[in-house]
């Protein structure tokens, strides 16, 4: 973006057997830190405090759609720094150009295979560092636009790709917005199932 079962004792004095219900499994720490934070996320769109659903769709019962919390695709990365990358124009979903520059390179394994995603620099945000990519889910489970991970300059250092937090581009919600493409060298070949899913 959970029970205690009671008997009645015979006249005889003696308690029946009773079978226990199973117990639900509990969550982990990183996977309640991350049902959390898509919660918070699925209320603040359900709201419409960040301006991004059609008015039609702004309402209490307005619940965004996750895949499970799933530590699998938390995956420490090797950062490669691109010197001297030259910028660009992303294309989006409209005529709008953003002018973003290659930061540097995450290199991860995943499913046993090797994988990279470029970050990018805008000159507007210079603190942040984007990443949209594509993977099989899209047009699927995903939005078929691809999906977002943001990260700051700092986490360049330790590198950690979270595909827990991803989040689908606003005009997956909305077609009045402007949305980058992912680059063709930010398509993955395989499926992340994090994040969050298409909506509707």
């Amino acid at each position: 973006m959970g029970l205690f079962v009671a008997c009645n004792t015979p006249s005889s004095s003696k308690f029946k057997r009773t079978k226990k219900e199973p117990s639900k499994q509990i969550k982990n720490s990183y996977e309640q830190r991350v049902s959390n934070y898509q919660d918070s996320v699925s209320a603040v769109y359900a709201s419409g405090a960040n301006d991004v659903l059609e008015k039609k769709d702004v309402s209490t019962s307005t619940k965004l759609d996750f895949f499970p919390p799933n530590e699998k695709f938390r995956i420490r990365a090797n950062f490669i720094r691109i010197e001297g990358g030259e910028s660009f124009e992303m294309a989006t979903s409209t005529d709008r150009l953003p002018v973003y520059t290659p930061y540097g390179k995450l290199s991860f394994k995943l499913d046993n295979k090797d994988l990279e995603l470029t970050l990018y620099q805008s000159k507007d945000y210079p603190e942040s560092l984007f990443c949209p990519f594509k993977d099989l889910t899209n047009g699927n489970e995903s939005y078929g636009a691809g999906r977002y991970l943001d990260f700051d300059l700092a986490d360049t250092i330790h590198p950690i790709v979270d595909f827990n937090y991803c989040y689908n581009p606003y005009c997956a919600y909305n077609p009045n917005f402007s949305c980058p493409i992912p680059p063709v060298e930010n398509h993955l070949k395989v499926s992340i199932e994090a994040g969050v899913k298409k909506w509707h």
